[in-house]
């Protein structure tokens, strides 16, 4: 499993952004090829001092190849170009295999 997550600082008007994001932003990302499953939340909080992050957002792919093809793809494009409609604090993109930590 390969897994996206954005990490968004606070925008200049967070009503906007909460808005935005669900009714317009998360339509297109439910249209990326290969999406296995998505996740999302504006309640991020941090163990001490306040959090530099508003909202953040998972995604799960199968692999590196199919994050890639996902993000290529016609919607996965248009995701992207769409960020600066709500994202005015800017982005942090990361991914990265995810290795399981099973306890026996």
């Amino acid at each position: 499993m390969h897994k996206l997550v954005v990490l968004y600082p606070k925008p200049a008007d967070p009503d906007h952004f909460r808005d935005y994001y669900v009714t317009k932003h998360l339509p297109l990302v439910m249209k990326w090829p290969g999406l296995l499953a998505w996740r999302y939340s504006f309640d991020v909080a941090a163990k001490r001092g306040e959090t530099p992050y508003f909202a953040v957002f998972e995604a799960d792919f199968a692999d590196a190849a199919a994050m890639v093809a996902a993000q290529e793809s016609e919607y996965g494009q248009r995701a992207t170009a769409d960020v600066v409609n709500y994202a005015t604090g800017g982005v942090v993109v990361i991914h990265y295999p995810v290795q399981d930590g099973n306890q026996s």
